[in-house]
């Protein structure tokens, strides 16, 4: 029975096996999901395979520049306390070296490539580590910035990681690495969903001026007033969005009296320098994977009747 690439990615995902492995074992099995899981088990490739199936929401987020190249990454586990674990937090550190060595081109490239320090993929250094530490492990992101100035930031221990990706023309000095700390600590902390106002499309205006209309139409004291006086105070609270929303145009969180902008044009000005924000990256460990709610009473009554 033949068999297609997303069989092999199927394979892949509930077994953690690398691709080559899948498919050789889809290969061997005519292209039967079952036997080809049996098969990678028989080989000893699949000995972590229920683990594969369990939900890793835990683990670290890391960003660290390594030899002058930015990398965050995102790698999970299924508890906090593994997150902690001194062998694991030096698997993030290897999977960070190895995306700054190597620029895997995605997720699924870096999986191949070898793992830094060793003979193994990064793939089969995952499921060594599944069976040292006993729980599900899933490299799950990472980017990588090559140009420019990179500055990294790691939140509670990686509970959230930020890398700022800087254009300096002139001295990089510490008051300008302490700036990218900054704004690398305000971005961890407020989440802002644009880095600077240019970016907002016009549908997301759109939508925003819409919304402030409607609520002005259901307001007893403002339905009243002309739409030329309504549009006015659309303008007026656009520029509240903004200093909300984006990066830039907020207020510093350790000097209220001054945008960020402002405090990065202040901290080049002082350092003899030109700097812009290229790019960043926060990563939050964990976000967008849904969380197992465990209710452990309602587990007992099921197993005793």
């Amino acid at each position: 029975m033949a068999f297609t690439a997303a069989d092999v990615k199927n394979l892949r995902e509930m077994t953690g096996v690398g691709m080559m492995d899948c498919k050789k074992a889809l290969a061997a099995s005519d292209g039967n999901m079952d036997k080809a899981v049996e098969f990678l088990r028989e080989k000893g490739l699949a000995a972590s395979a229920k683990k594969a199936s369990r939900i890793a929401a835990e683990g670290m987020a890391y960003a660290a520049v390594i030899n002058n190249v930015g990398v965050v990454v995102e790698v999970n586990a299924e508890t906090d306390f593994v997150g902690k674990n001194e062998k694991f937090v030096d698997f993030v550190k290897g999977v960070a070296a190895t995306v700054a060595a190597q620029n895997p081109s995605d997720l699924d490239a870096l999986m191949e490539c070898r793992y830094n320090g060793t003979d193994l993929t990064v793939t089969q250094q995952q499921q060594e580590m599944v069976l040292v530490i006993g729980e599900n492990i899933k490299v799950r992101r990472f980017t990588r910035f090559a140009e420019g100035v990179c500055v990294p930031y790691i939140h509670a221990g990686g509970k959230i990681g930020v890398l700022v990706n800087l254009e300096v023309e002139g001295e990089v000095t510490d008051k300008i690495l302490e700036m990218g700390k900054d704004v690398a600590m305000q971005i961890a902390a407020l989440n802002p969903r644009f880095w600077d106002k240019s970016q907002v499309t016009e549908d997301v205006l759109a939508e925003e001026k819409r919304i402030m209309l409607a609520q002005m139409d259901n307001d007893p004291k403002m339905a009243g007033k002309p739409a030329q006086v309504k549009e006015k105070i659309v303008e007026g609270k656009l520029n509240k969005f903004y200093a909300e929303n984006c990066l830039l145009q907020q207020d510093f969180v350790k000097d209220g009296d001054m945008t960020v902008e402002k405090y990065m044009a202040s901290v080049a000005k002082a350092a003899g320098a030109s700097v812009r924000l290229l790019n960043a990256v926060r990563f939050e460990k964990g976000e967008g994977i849904e969380k197992k709610q465990e209710n452990f009473a309602d587990e007992i009554a099921s197993m005793i009747k």
